[in-house]
């Protein structure tokens, strides 16, 4: 029996593959715009920079990781998220030196063992934003407005922008006790992971979709009441911009993310194509992760969305895809006597820059032209014992069927004016 994919995992095959390219290609021709440069960071990193950024109690960190010793016994991780590497690489770079702020993107792989569903995938594709050097509210408006704008080049539609603002420390703390105080009494009826995080990190308990704990969570106290003076005027510089750009936003005061490094501004961007885990994508401030990292205090902000979940949500919106370009010519011979020929006739299209293939089987030259049919080739070009005694070839277009005999040393000028339509 052969041998599947990994649960949680997908093959990515040859007709999908210009999706991929295609929104790839809008993510970096968008953020260059803005001014973002790209950064590519490993696929594994010591355990440790997650454990210190993500947070020791998060879901991430406790549950879904991919972690396991190298040689030497060191623990090393798949990278679950691109924030902390993208810190990372930061410090030990020397990009904190830089007297400019610094604005970075990644696409990659990311790995995470949770349950196979909808959009979530044990190894899924991540681009992210991540601005970092200034605490001004005007970037996190320029976030996500950069996200948006991906998602409109892309055709998205129907999507929805919640935002919140989860404190600093000094103010979420106060918040913090306020929610525990508030739990206390009701904590029979919390899941048993809930629980769990009562005691390591109530705000986790805001972030659960279970029905009990959302019927408790739906009376708990809200952040926003207890932000400092600080945090308050940030938010309300953040609204202002949003206001200011006619941009629509909900805020949404339970809104935490699952992330412990967020600071003040937290956001997602929903669709309702996704069912429950209905983030297409989201972020925040993270204003203490360089200090936690080991650098100096360093404000920051970013943003992270899945691929995977934006092709979902393309496919449910039925948004056209670009057609594929299809193959310039098909070389099509009508005896294996001519394969020499043939192949040298090929090599001579390729290095004129045009994309030509050819069957390197001794298929009929009718099955040959039902596989130049299939790929979409343009033209094929049939080479037979006539044709080489006159040093011609029949050019054949494939869209209109005309054909016509061509010098072989004319041919290259007769493909590139497009002599039969």
């Amino acid at each position: 029996m052969f041998i599947k994919v990994p649960k949680g995992t997908q093959d990515i095959l040859p007709e999908d593959t210009p999706k991929w390219y295609y929104i790839k290609n809008i993510i970096r021709e968008i953020l260059t715009k803005y001014g973002y440069q790209e950064i590519r960071t490993p696929s594994f990193e010591y355990t440790e920079l997650f454990v210190r950024g993500i947070g020791e109690s998060t879901d991430i960190v406790t549950k879904e990781m991919f972690t396991f010793p190298d040689r030497k016994g060191r623990s090393l991780t798949l990278r679950p998220e691109g924030t902390a590497p993208v810190v990372r690489a930061y410090l030990e770079n020397k990009m904190d030196r830089s007297s400019q702020v610094v604005k970075l993107f990644y696409i990659g792989p990311m790995f995470r063992c949770e349950k196979p569903q909808a959009g979530r995938f044990r190894q899924f594709n991540q681009f992210g934003i991540e601005v970092i050097g200034t605490k001004s509210p005007v970037v996190d408006v320029e976030v996500i407005i950069a996200a948006l704008e991906i998602y409109k080049k892309l055709g998205l539609k129907n999507l929805e922008i919640l935002i919140n603002s989860v404190g600093c420390k000094r103010c979420r703390a106060i918040y913090v006790q306020k929610l525990k105080e508030f739990i206390k009494d009701k904590k029979d009826f919390l899941c048993s992971e809930c629980v769990n995080r009562y005691e390591k990190n109530p705000l986790r308990i805001l972030d659960c979709k279970k029905d009990n704990c959302q019927k408790i969570i739906k009376t708990a106290p809200i952040i926003t009441d207890y932000l400092c003076q600080e945090c308050k005027q940030h938010f309300k510089e953040v609204k202002s911009y949003l206001n200011d750009l006619k941009i629509k936003y909900y805020v949404e005061p339970r809104l935490v993310r699952g992330l412990d490094y967020y600071t003040k501004t937290s956001f997602e961007i929903v669709s309702g194509e996704l069912g429950a885990q209905n983030a297409i994508g989201g972020g925040g401030r993270y204003d203490d992760l360089v200090e936690e990292l080991g650098g100096k205090p360093t404000p920051a902000v970013g943003f992270a969305a899945g691929i995977e979940r934006m092709i979902i949500v393309m496919n449910q919106q039925k948004i056209g895809w670009p057609k594929n370009k299809g193959l310039d010519i098909f070389v099509a011979k009508v005896s294996e006597r001519n394969k020499n020929i043939a192949f040298k006739l090929l090599q001579k299209i390729r290095n004129a820059g045009l994309s030509a293939d050819m069957d390197y089987s001794a298929k009929s030259l009718k099955s040959q032209m039902r596989i130049a049919h299939k790929i979409g080739a343009k033209y094929t070009m049939i080479i037979g014992e006539e044709e080489i005694s006159k040093n011609m070839v029949t050019l054949r277009n494939m869209k209109t069927k005309e054909q016509k005999e061509v010098e072989v040393d004319n041919l290259i000028n007769e493909l590139e004016k497009g002599s039969l339509g």
